[in-house]
C-alpha cells in the first residue's frame, strides 16, 4: 500500500515522499485496513519505531474535526509538535504547563499536543475546546498502568470519550501482554504485530560472549577491571543513587566486571561503524560509564571529532555546574550521559548530537527508553536490577523491552542488537526473563487511595457528579470499571468521599432517601482547579494558617508550607547533611509552620527542609552552580523544584484568598522566584 492510495492531499502525500516514506510498513498497512482514516477506534500496539507516529498523523489528517494528541512527557510532547507542525496546511498547538488555565488559545487548531495532566486540568477549569473535538491519540498508551500518570490518563481519556461519544480514539502502545483488553475498553480493532523495520536480536552477554536469540554468537575483549573511585559523589533524583555506594550486585574478584563488558560491547560496535545506547541503573553510575568510555577514542573511530567538539561547546553554553562540564568532557570524546538531573538545555544538546551521528554512545538511565526517539545499532542493559521499596528487584520486561526496541536505525543499520549484561549465576534468568518472557499486562492504577481522591474531588468540583452514584457513573468509562466492573470501585469512592469531606473538600447535603448530594467547598474547588492534590491543597491551608499565627514570616516559611506536600518531589537527603539540615530547622524553627516533634515522617520533612532551603537561597541570588555542588543535586533537580515550586505558591495564593488568609511571604516568595 502506498501513501499516495490514501485520502491524504497531495501536499501531504509530498511531504512524506520527500522524507522518504511512500510505502506503508505492515503495521501502518493494517490500521488503515482498521480503518483509522475512517473514523473507527484503533489501538496500534507495536514494537518502537514500526510507524506508530505515521498511524497517528493518518488519524488527525483524516478527521472530520480537530484532533489531540497525547503524550506522556513535556520532552516527547515537544518532539511531536515539531513532526505535526512540518505537514503542510496543519495548524498545530501545544500545551504542556498553566495547571490552572483552560488554555482557550489552543481552539482553533487543526492538531493539539499536550500531556494527558494539562488535558485534565483544561476540563477541571471548564475548557470548551475539548468538546469540539473529533479525534484524539493518545501515546504510549501502556502507560496507564504507571502509579503516578496512569490513573490520570485513564481519567482523561474516560472523560473525553463520555463528554463526545462520537470520538475517534486511537492509542498507540508498545507491545503489552493484554493489548486486547484495551482494545476492548477503547472499543477499538486491535492492530497487534511484533514487526520490525529492522530486525533486532536479543542476546545475554557473560563475560565477552553474546549468546543471541537467533543462534548467532559474539565475542569481544573486555579489558581488566579498572580503578574506581569509591568516594565518587552522587546526584539524586528521579532515579536515586542514595544505594550506590553499597552495591550488592557487586561482582566478584573472579567475574567479569559488568562495566568492562559493556565498555567493550559499546566499543566493538562503534569500530564497525554503528551507534550505541548503555542504560544503567543510576546517574551516577550513567556519568562513570560515560567517563569510562571516553578513554576509549570512541570520537576519532566514528571520524566525528571536530562535530563532538561542537557539541561540547554547546554544552558548555548551557551553564557552568560541574554536571555540564562532565558532559562537555565526555562530549568532546565522543560520549554522553542522559539522566533526569540534567538541564533540558543539556538533554537537548544529547539528543541532537546523538540523531545527527555527533555522538557514538549516551549511556542513560531508563528515562530515555520511555522519551524521544534516539534509535542505535547496539544496545547495552548493563543493569536489570535496581533498588525499590523492597531493596534490589528485577526491572519489569515492559522496560527492558523498551530499551532494547531503541536498537536498530532505519535505513543506517542492516540489523540491531540487544545485549543484556549478565553473569554465570543470573544468566539463565535474564534469558528466561528478558530473552523469552512476554511483557507484564497493563493493569488500572485507578484504586489507589491518593489517585481516586484527587478524581472523586474533580468529577465532584466540576459538577460531573453529585452524588456516590454518578461518581461511579463518571468512573463507568475507565479501564478499571471495565476489568473490574464498576462495583469493584464503590467501596473505594465511598471511602475517597469519607477522606474529602474529612479534609473540608466536600461537604455532605441531604439530598434524597438513598443518597446525599456531595458538593465541593470553596476550599475543595479552588484545590481541583489550581491542580493540586487534596492532600496537598488541605496541607497548604493548614500551613496558611499556621503562618499567619507566627510572629515573623519569612519567604522560608513560604517555601516550608509548599515543599512539605506530595505535590513538590523529595529531594534525597544524605546521610552526611542529615544532622546540618536538622541544625537549619532548630535555628529556623520560628519560620517554620511545623513543629520539630510533629511530623510523623520526620526523614520526609527534613528533605521538605531541606528544598525549602533550597529554594530560599536561589531567590538569595545561590547560582545554579553553587547550589548544586552544596547540596547534591542535578541542575535538572533545581529547574523542576524551581517549577513546581511557582506552580504550587501560585495554588498558595489562591487557596489563601480562598479562606481569606493573607500571608505576604507566599507573594514575595512567589514574585522573587
Amino acid at each position: 500500500m502506498r501513501v499516495r492510495d490514501l485520502p491524504l492531499s497531495s501536499t501531504v502525500v509530498d511531504h512524506f515522499a520527500e522524507r522518504g516514506v511512500r510505502e506503508l510498513y505492515p503495521p501502518q498497512r493494517a490500521a488503515v485496513e482498521a480503518g483509522v482514516c475512517e473514523g473507527a477506534n484503533v489501538v496500534a500496539a507495536v514494537p518502537t519505531a514500526s510507524g506508530k507516529t505515521f498511524v497517528a498523523q493518518l488519524a488527525l489528517l483524516t478527521a472530520d474535526g480537530p484532533g489531540l494528541y497525547v503524550c506522556p512527557l513535556r520532552a516527547l510532547a515537544r518532539e511531536k509538535y515539531e513532526t505535526f507542525a512540518a505537514l503542510p496546511g496543519v495548524d498545530v498547538g501545544i500545551s504542556t504547563g498553566d495547571f490552572d488555565a483552560t488554555g482557550e488559545e489552543l481552539a482553533g487548531n487543526d492538531v493539539v499536543v499536550a500531556t494527558s495532566e494539562k488535558v485534565d486540568s483544561a476540563i477541571r477549569n471548564g475548557a470548551s475546546w475539548v468538546d469540539d473535538l473529533a479525534c484524539v491519540v493518545v501515546d504510549e498508551v501502556h502507560l496507564l498502568g504507571a502509579k503516578r500518570r496512569g490513573p490520570t490518563l485513564e481519567v482523561t481519556l474516560a472523560t473525553l470519550r463520555r463528554r463526545n461519544p462520537d470520538l475517534q480514539t486511537v492509542a498507540l502502545s508498545a507491545t503489552v501482554d493484554n493489548p486486547d483488553a484495551i482494545a476492548d475498553w477503547l472499543d477499538a480493532a486491535l492492530v497487534e504485530s511484533d514487526w520490525r523495520p529492522v530486525e533486532l536480536r536479543t542476546g545475554v552477554a557473560v563475560g565477552g560472549d553474546v549468546a543471541f536469540d537467533d543462534g548467532t554468537s559474539l565475542s569481544v575483549d573486555v579489558a581488566s577491571p579498572n580503578e574506581t573511585d569509591p568516594d565518587g559523589d552522587a546526584y539524586a533524583g528521579d532515579e536515586t543513587d542514595a544505594e550506590d555506594e553499597s552495591d550488592p550486585d557487586a561482582d566478584d574478584d573472579d567475574e567479569p566486571d559488568p562495566t568492562e563488558v559493556t565498555a567493550a560491547l559499546v566499543a566493538d560496535a562503534v569500530a564497525d561503524g554503528g551507534q550505541c545506547l548503555a542504560f544503567v541503573r543510576s546517574r551516577r553510575e550513567a556519568v562513570d560509564l560515560a567517563e569510562r568510555l571516553a578513554d576509549e577514542g570512541l570520537a576519532e573511530r566514528l571520524g566525528i571529532e571536530d562535530a563532538a567538539t561542537v557539541a561540547a561547546e554547546e554544552a558548555t553554553d548551557v551553564d557552568g555546574t560541574l554536571t555540564g562540564r562532565q558532559l562537555a568532557a565526555c562530549l568532546r570524546a565522543g560520549v554522553a550521559f542522559h539522566h533526569a538531573g540534567l538541564r533540558s538545555g543539556h538533554r537537548s544538546v544529547v539528543e541532537s548530537a546523538f540523531r545527527d551521528r555527533d555522538v557514538a554512545c549516551i549511556c542513560a538511565t531508563p528515562t530515555l527508553a520511555a522519551g524521544v526517539n534516539v534509535p542505535a545499532r547496539r544496545v547495552v542493559v548493563r543493569d536489570q536490577r535496581r533498588y525499590g521499596e523492597g531493596g534490589m528487584e528485577w526491572i519489569p520486561t515492559l522496560e527492558v523491552h523498551q530499551m532494547c526496541g531503541r536498537a536498530g536505525r532505519p535505513g543506517l543499520d542492516p540489523h540491531g542488537e540487544a545485549v543484556l549484561v549478565a553473569d554465570a549465576d543470573t544468566r539463565e534468568e535474564v534469558h528466561e526473563r528478558y530473552v523469552e518472557g512476554e511483557p507484564e499486562a497493563v493493569e488500572s492504577q485507578l484504586a489507589d487511595p491518593g489517585a481516586l481522591r484527587t478524581h472523586v474531588l474533580a468529577a465532584i468540583a466540576t459538577g460531573f457528579a453529585g452524588t456516590e452514584t454518578e461518581i461511579l457513573d463518571v468512573f463507568e468509562g475507565t479501564f478499571y470499571a471495565r476489568e473490574t466492573g464498576a462495583g469493584g470501585l464503590a467501596d473505594a469512592v465511598a471511602v475517597a468521599v469519607d477522606d474529602l469531606v474529612a479534609a473540608g473538600m466536600v461537604v455532605r447535603e441531604t439530598g434524597g432517601v438513598e443518597d446525599y448530594c456531595l458538593v465541593a467547598t470553596a476550599v475543595g474547588e479552588t484545590t481541583s482547579k489550581q491542580y493540586v492534590r487534596p492532600e496537598t491543597g488541605e496541607r497548604i491551608v493548614a500551613g496558611l494558617r499556621a503562618a499567619a499565627d507566627l510572629a515573623d514570616t519569612t519567604t522560608l516559611t513560604a517555601f516550608e508550607v509548599i515543599c512539605d506536600t506530595p505535590d513538590m518531589q523529595d529531594t534525597y537527603l544524605g546521610n552526611a547533611e542529615r544532622a546540618d539540615v536538622y541544625r537549619f530547622a532548630r535555628r529556623n524553627a520560628a519560620h517554620l509552620t511545623t513543629d520539630m516533634t510533629e511530623p510523623d515522617d520526620f526523614e520526609g520533612w527534613l528533605e521538605s527542609v531541606k528544598t525549602a532551603r533550597i529554594l530560599d537561597e536561589w531567590i538569595g541570588g545561590a547560582t545554579v552552580e553553587d547550589l548544586v555542588e552544596r547540596y547534591r543535586i542535578g541542575p535538572g533537580d533545581l529547574d523542576s523544584r524551581v517549577e513546581r515550586a511557582e506552580w504550587l505558591l501560585s495554588a498558595a495564593e489562591a487557596l489563601g484568598e480562598t479562606i481569606g488568609v493573607r500571608v505576604p511571604a507566599v507573594s514575595r516568595a512567589r514574585s522573587r522566584l
